[in-house]
């Protein structure tokens, strides 16, 4: 019989429990070397004025849809309008909250000193796609496979 506790432990093959024992205080493949300084403080500075922008714009498209609430239409084609107003405002609102969720999510791992890295094989992102999309969780492979159902999609 299994008990509470132990339904939460996850087999872990021998070879990766031995180095892990090892070296314990290890939270990265040795594959992965971090980020120098400078380039991380660049992409704190520019995720950090992303994540000001998302907010600014999260906020008046919160209120936009306040505002669209507030407003009576009488005439059929004037609430269709309004609702088609009121959606367009929810789907651009979502889409920002997801986007700035990635945001806090690449100011964590830099915070957790694991920026860059890919939180699914655990290998080096590529350069060129941190600088194309900064708040990337995933290698070019990881993602490939992500977007083709090969691969779970984790969290935020």
């Amino acid at each position: 019989m299994t008990t509470p506790r132990e339904a939460h432990i996850i087999p872990v093959s021998p070879h990766y429990f031995r180095a892990y024992v090892e070296n314990p205080d290890r939270d990265r493949p040795s594959g992965y070397k971090g980020m120098d300084k400078k380039k991380l403080e660049a992409f704190k500075k520019r995720l950090e004025d992303r994540q000001r922008e998302l907010r600014e714009t999260v906020n008046r498209t919160a209120q936009d849809g306040r505002e669209a609430d507030r407003e009576s239409a009488q005439d059929i084609a004037d609430r269709a309008a309004q609702s088609y107003n009121k959606e367009f405002l929810f789907h651009q609102s979502n889409n920002e909250r997801q986007l700035l969720q990635m945001v806090d999510g690449a100011l964590s791992r830099i915070h957790e000193g694991s920026f860059g890295q890919c939180i699914s094989c655990g290998e080096e992102i590529n350069p060129k796609r941190l600088e194309a999309v900064p708040w990337t969780r995933h290698c070019i492979v990881c993602q490939e496979k992500l977007e083709r159902g090969l691969l779970e999609h984790t969290g935020v």
